[in-house]
């Protein structure tokens, strides 16, 4: 099966029922998605197939075509950070860290469909879970990260995951 990750063409060879999640980390060591429940509860394995957020532990690689897109942590601000990185690392929103890859896809994914999410947007739609409970600093970052895209449009940028 051939796979576009983070824009390159890669081939794998496994059962059609293989979680896309072993596929990334397994098969192409792009690590950086995590496994954190098996169930698609927590979120640490958010990755973006067309730009949509999806947790890739229970998604089976026989449900994902080869022209489809998918964007891994490790493909989202290649040659710059994302606003959402640069979110992230100017308030320290992460503790431990463990989550934040796929927080990070999740928040990516939100403020490319909804540019300017109110708080209750934001805590419906980013439904991950971090044990660390840095929430509020979540909120923060996303709202920090809001704010930079827009200015980066207004001043002719692009918010685009390269």
């Amino acid at each position: 099966m051939k796979l576009s990750i983070n824009g390159q063409v890669s081939e794998v060879d496994v059962e059609d029922d293989t979680p896309l999640l072993w596929v990334l980390r397994e098969q192409l060591g792009l690590t950086g998605t995590k496994y954190g429940c098996g169930i698609a509860m927590c979120g640490a394995c958010t990755v973006h197939i067309d730009g949509v957020a999806q947790r890739s532990c229970v998604l089976p690689i026989s449900a994902v075509s080869e022209t489809q897109k998918i964007t891994t942590i490790e493909g989202l601000g290649v040659q710059q950070f994302h606003p959402v990185q640069d979110a992230w690392a100017e308030i320290d929103v992460a503790q431990c860290g463990f989550c934040q890859p796929g927080m990070i896809m999740a928040v990516s994914s939100l403020l490319a469909q909804d540019p300017n999410p109110t708080d209750e947007q934001i805590q419906s739609e980013i439904t991950n879970i971090c044990r660390c409970g840095t929430y509020p600093r979540v909120l923060e970052g996303v709202k920090l990260a809001a704010q930079r895209m827009a200015s980066n449009q207004k001043a002719g940028g692009s918010n685009e995951q390269v």
